[in-house]
């Protein structure tokens, strides 16, 4: 992205379960935050007190998939397993230097066990605003192919934009 280039909008996504069955009825997706897990530092040689984070450790993460009705995808996503949901998007740039509007492409894939469905209402004409939340254990997102996030809970992996975070702690593990 140029100093000149304004990043718009999110023009189309689509979500795979598996990498391969296109979820349909998916009408957004809220992505997870990112809460570090942090503890509260005071003591001597400290003027107060102040919250520490813990290298490369997240709290809870959630992914809440919004649904327009009751679907077979959604029923497929309550299986007591983990779940992998690759979420590719477009996403609209103007590049103002060059006065053209110019399509990143955004990828996130996320991996874990589904903790909450909510399968909506029932109201003639209207959707069911139903939805799923995924409780996130691996977490990737790309843009124009390039890593900037890999958060891998199990596996002791932290890469925020090139850095991997918890490469000590897995050398000092011995893992």
């Amino acid at each position: 992205m140029g100093v000149n280039t304004i990043p718009e909008r999110l023009t189309a996504f689509r979500v795979y379960l598996e990498g391969s069955t296109d979820l349909k009825g998916v009408a957004d997706i809220q992505l997870p935050s990112l809460e570090a897990m942090t503890e509260t530092v005071k003591g001597a040689g400290i003027a107060g007190e102040y919250e520490s984070p813990t290298l490369g450790h997240f709290q809870s993460m959630k992914l809440t998939l919004n649904w327009r009705t009751v679907s077979r995808d959604m029923i497929k996503l309550l299986r007591q397993e983990a779940q992998r949901l690759d979420c590719r998007g477009a996403i609209q740039e103007y590049d103002a230097a060059a006065g053209k509007y110019r399509i990143r492409q955004a990828r996130v894939v996320v991996q874990g066990p589904p903790t909450k469905i909510e399968p909506g209402k029932f109201e003639t004409g209207s959707p069911s605003d139903g939805s799923t939340e995924i409780e996130v254990l691996y977490l990737k997102i790309d843009i124009d192919g390039k890593n900037y996030v890999e958060i891998d809970k199990l596996n002791y992996k932290c890469v925020i934009d090139g850095i991997d975070y918890l490469a000590d702690i897995r050398k000092a593990l011995g893992l």
